[in-house]
């Protein structure tokens, strides 16, 4: 059984974490503030941007994911989380003569600039413009860089327990469809994120990059339409604006979407013997509608 690090477990490291120690692998689970992990994960109390918290690491890794995610919607605390965190947990491995067999790197979709519903795969241009692609991008460098075998993951938006803000949208009438050409959206649900990483953990030859969406890239409006009927109630009314342009940085949600328009194909990832518990957005919702 392997000895396995997840950097930044929070909520997808947990549920891969749980799913792994099941498996009769020793995981632990660095967070700033562990206590709140379930006891099949060791807690393991250090901060990526503070080199000297990360002195705790376990020895003889087999396999580390970094998981990490920034604090914030700013261009330093996304600089602080991909790149200064994994740049320090590089050089902690290092100095400390480990050598694990894997390192992977949860990476987004952001890191691509296509708006206009392009279909993008891994070997697309990555060129965001805006800071959160681009130090996302620089985080994927710098491991792919280090001495170890990389991969990086390129999730679409991650749904599922607990993140129900699209569903709350649509609920209380706050959610807007967009005007306009369709905005291709892409997403995978929580539980299908730490199946992917456990699978790309045990995959014999795998490649350095992976796009981690479902089957279905669908257009916003339908996704709100179809949740709208699934609730019972009027669906949502056309935006009065348009979408922002690309690479305006601003918070997204369900109500002001930037205009990152793009189609992401998971061909890759399906042809490495994967297959999605949840291979659309109907099948996702659906099972959090029904509880």
């Amino acid at each position: 059984m392997s000895r396995i690090l997840i950097a930044g477990c929070g909520d997808v490291g947990t549920t891969l974490g749980l799913r792994l120690a099941a498996t009769g692998h020793t995981v632990w689970g660095l967070n700033r503030h562990p206590a709140h992990l379930p006891l099949d994960i060791q807690p393991l109390a250090a901060d990526l941007t503070d080199p000297a918290t990360l002195r705790v690491l376990p020895p003889a890794l087999d396999s580390v994911i970094y998981s990490a995610s920034a604090a914030g919607f700013s261009e330093a605390q996304y600089q602080a989380a991909y790149v200064a965190g994994v740049r320090n947990l590089i050089e902690t491995l290092e100095q400390t003569g480990q050598q694990p067999q894997r390192v992977l790197f949860t990476s987004s979709t952001s890191v691509y600039a296509q708006h206009s519903g392009e279909w993008v795969d891994e070997d697309s241009p990555a060129e965001a413009a805006g800071f959160s692609g681009r130090c996302i991008r620089q985080g994927e460098q710098l491991l792919w860089d280090s001495p170890w075998p990389a991969i990086a993951v390129r999730f679409g938006g991650i749904y599922g327990p607990g993140r129900t803000r699209l569903i709350d949208s649509v609920r209380e009438g706050s959610a807007t469809r967009p005007a306009g050409p369709p905005v291709y959206t892409n997403r995978i649900h929580r539980d299908d994120c730490a199946r992917v990483l456990e699978h790309l953990l045990n995959l014999p030859d795998p490649a350095r990059l992976y796009l981690a969406v479902d089957n279905d890239p669908a257009p916003l409006d339908e996704v709100l339409c179809w949740l709208a009927k699934q609730l019972g109630v009027p669906e949502p009314p056309l935006a009065t604006q348009p979408a922002l342009k690309p690479g305006a940085e601003t918070r997204r949600d369900s109500t002001s979407r930037m205009r990152a328009s793009k189609r992401c194909r998971n061909a890759r990832l399906r042809s490495s013997g994967f297959a999605f518990r949840y291979p659309g957005y109907q099948e996702g919702y659906g099972a959090m509608l029904k509880g």
